[in-house]
This record gives structure tokens, C-alpha cells and sequence, in this order.
């Protein structure tokens, strides 16, 4: 299976829903990685999933050129709506079934806009449920980030080469050459500096600011789980993986 141009995870958060919230996005084309992401300080989470898809798309639309996009969300709302809904409100002035006026239209509107301006321009988008919080790198860093903006903070956006970039955002596992580049990361991230060094034992977590106090709390012990970060975003990304 040949694999898209350009791979996209987006998510939203609100912490109240309505209340502080915020957004972030991966944008990755085989070479490059743009992060992206904003806050509101009162939102709702179903909006900062639009808001998060319309900017991804968006900046792919402002490079210019014709694309396969892989889009990972992990909101049902936003996929039916963009894949299922739209074309029917669009046609019954933006009434829905229910006879009501459809909720966010203001950011329906353009989600719509960008997807057709993107498709005449022929690009492919391929929409795919991805689950929150089942340890999937992709979604789990942009959930980092949407969720650092809502907590009113300024996560550091990564805008670089693909190859420096820390977060797996391959979506097929069993893809051989997918798996090398994975491999090549890991290698990668084993000759940066170690920001700490992370251990779970029985549930426990400490951080360690040298690998030989983290060997010494797992060595010999059953069931353990230990990893080597290199930021302070890297940290949160293992935590949230091991379910913390």
C-alpha cells in the first residue's frame, strides 16, 4: 500500500465543556513536521476538534500542490459531519434533521470550504477514526498539545525535518519500510541527551536524572517499564503511553 503524502492528527480539548480549551495538530509530509495549535478560553471540545481539523487543512491548502491526505481524528462528530452531514445541511440551509439550526455552522462552513478547495485542486483526503488514549504516538501528542493550550500554557511546536522528530506517526504498523523509518527514530533519539530517564515499577513512577539510579530501580524487577526522554513534552508523551 503506498503510503500518503502527507499524514494528519488532530485534536481538541475543553476543560468544562464549554470552557478553557484549545487544539493542536500534526502536519507531516515524508520529509517534514509542522506542529500546530491555539486556545480559547471558552470553547467547547466539539469546536476545537473543527477548529483543529480547519488549521491542518488549511495550512496543507496554503502549500499549493496535489496531495493524498491522511486524516487521523479521533472524533466521531467531525468525520460523519464532513463525510456523512454536510452536503445535506448545505442543501436544507443548514437545518438538520431534527428540524433545528445545525450547531457550529461558523466552523462547519469553512471546514467544508477547505475540503472542497482542496479536492478541486485534486487532492484525496482519506478520513480515519483514530481512538483517543490508546497509546497511538500521533494522536497522543496532539492531544499534548490541544490539552496544554486549554491549560492556558504554550506547549514548544515542533517545526522541522521529519527525521529529528521523536513521535512515531506511522498509522500501518506492518509496512516494512514504515517500520525501518520508525527504527531509524529510535537511533535517532538513542544519541540525543537524555532529559531524564523515566521507571514504573508496581505502579510507581519516578524520573532519574542518570540512566545508572533508573538501572538500578529495574534491574531484576518483573513487569517493569523504563524509557529515556529527551523533553520535557517527551516526558508527558511516555507518561500518557503508560497510561499515567
Amino acid at each position: 500500500m503506498k503510503s500518503p503524502d502527507i499524514i494528519i492528527y488532530t485534536d481538541g480539548s475543553s476543560r468544562g465543556n464549554p470552557g478553557p480549551g484549545g487544539w493542536g495538530a500534526i502536519v507531516a509530509t515524508s520529509e517534514r513536521v509542522v506542529e500546530l495549535g491555539a486556545g480559547n478560553r471558552h470553547t467547547t471540545n466539539n469546536k476545537m476538534e473543527l477548529s483543529a481539523a480547519i488549521s491542518a487543512l488549511s495550512y496543507v491548502r496554503d502549500l499549493g500542490g496535489e496531495y493524498t491526505i491522511d486524516m487521523h481524528v479521533d472524533s466521531q462528530y467531525v468525520i460523519n459531519g464532513i463525510t456523512k452531514w454536510v452536503a445535506g445541511w448545505e442543501r436544507n440551509g443548514w437545518i438538520n434533521s431534527k428540524k433545528e439550526e445545525v450547531l457550529n455552522r461558523d466552523l462547519w462552513e469553512p471546514l467544508a470550504e477547505v475540503v472542497a478547495d482542496l479536492q478541486m485542486s485534486g487532492c484525496k483526503i482519506s478520513w480515519h477514526y483514530t481512538p483517543g488514549h490508546a497509546g497511538i504516538e500521533g494522536n497522543d501528542r496532539a492531544d499534548i498539545i490541544a490539552t496544554t493550550f486549554a491549560d492556558d500554557e504554550k506547549p514548544e511546536l515542533f517545526n522541522g525535518d521529519r527525521s529529528e522528530y521523536d513521535v512515531d506517526l506511522v498509522p500501518h504498523a506492518g509496512d516494512p519500510k514504515l517500520l525501518a523509518l520508525k527504527k531509524s527514530k529510535s537511533n535517532l533519539k538513542n544519541g540525543v541527551k537524555a532529559y531524564s530517564y523515566l521507571s514504573l515499577v508496581n505502579g510507581n513512577l519516578e524520573k532519574h536524572t542518570t540512566w545508572a539510579e533508573c538501572e538500578k530501580r529495574v534491574k531484576g524487577v518483573k513487569g517493569v517499564k523504563f524509557k529515556k526522554s529527551v523533553s520535557a513534552d517527551d516526558e508527558k508523551i511516555i507518561m500518557k503511553s503508560w497510561g499515567l
